[in-house]
């Protein structure tokens, strides 16, 4: 049972930041606080870390491609742009996108990992996308086929994909000699040389007491807390079973705008939400292989000699 609470408090962690990200909209740029955030967190980090990380030199020198690529992929284009859409759609709309990334993870598990896909994996993930279509369209999925998504949904997906390859990778690529931590604070160091450049490019706003809460939340609970437990359940569970969590984004995210940001609640709302659960439960109970293993020979049958 404790395992779950790892991808469960990731999952929480960062629904809230989705309502931080929409705030954020009005109090400072977007490329702003997606610096500022890997800022903070390698400031925390670095004087328990850096020793260390130091002392292992040689040993990282050969992994830096990898950990180049995971920090591009999980912390710059997947969090950062969250904050670029926040400017063009809503903190609902957000989480409830994010329920696609169990999809997307189950895809790219069997075709690059040769994990085996359940039927409970693939229903509950068309019930997850059923229920994001019914979101993203205001309650008539008939309108994504002639008008499509809007610029921040597009954006949201882009992010929720780089974040299954980024699941992906991290289950390929295992470092035993990098604790977490260790692994987490170089990903936070890719983040903060890639978003620089970008930060001294964009109109400043500066920090002032309206957005200097959001950046530190971002900083801290969502920039160190919420990866740490998540690239734990990822070892732990899998990038498949622990990415079924996301599910549970869409509920997290529309309670908590509706209680800060007074977004309003429809009846599609709740319907999606209710289908993004039950895509959980289904992924989670239901373990029928999709497709049966081949029939072993039976007993004194001859081996076939092909």
């Amino acid at each position: 049972m404790g395992s779950y609470l790892l991808p469960l408090g990731a999952v929480l962690i960062w629904s809230i930041n989705t309502v931080v990200s929409k705030l954020a909209a009005d109090s400072i740029s977007a490329a702003e606080i997606g610096f500022f955030r890997w800022a903070v967190a390698a400031v925390l980090f670095t004087p328990f870390l850096l020793p260390s990380i130091w002392r292992q030199r040689a040993d990282i020198k050969p992994l830096l491609p990898r950990i180049m690529a995971l920090g591009v992929l999980g912390m710059v284009i997947y969090q950062s742009l969250a904050y670029y859409a926040a400017h063009y759609t809503t903190a609902t709309h957000m989480g409830i996108i994010g329920s696609l990334t169990p999809m997307l993870v189950l895809v790219l598990a069997a075709f690059v990992l040769g994990q085996r896909l359940t039927r409970g994996a693939v229903w509950g993930s068309l019930a997850a996308i059923a229920g994001v279509a019914l979101v993203v369209s205001s309650g008539r999925p008939a309108r994504l086929l002639s008008e499509g998504l809007n610029l921040g949904d597009a954006m949201m997906f882009i992010a929720m994909l780089s974040y299954a390859l980024y699941n992906i990778l991290l289950k390929r690529w295992p470092m035993p000699r990098l604790a977490t931590l260790q692994l987490l604070y170089l990903q936070v160091l890719v983040a903060v040389v890639v978003q620089f450049p970008l930060y001294l490019l964009s109109p400043k706003t500066g920090l002032n007491a309206a957005n200097l809460p959001l950046v530190g939340y971002a900083g801290v609970m969502a920039s160190i807390a919420a990866p740490l437990l998540w690239m734990k359940a990822v070892q732990t569970l899998g990038p498949g079973r622990s990415s079924m969590f996301f599910n549970l984004t869409p509920i997290f995210t529309a309670v908590i705008a509706w209680a800060a940001l007074h977004e309003p609640l429809a009846i599609y709302h709740a319907i999606g939400g209710v289908m993004t659960v039950g895509g959980l439960l289904l992924a989670e109970l239901w373990k029928t292989p999709l497709r049966k293993p081949a029939a072993q020979a039976r007993p004194g049958c001859p081996a076939s000699a092909g």
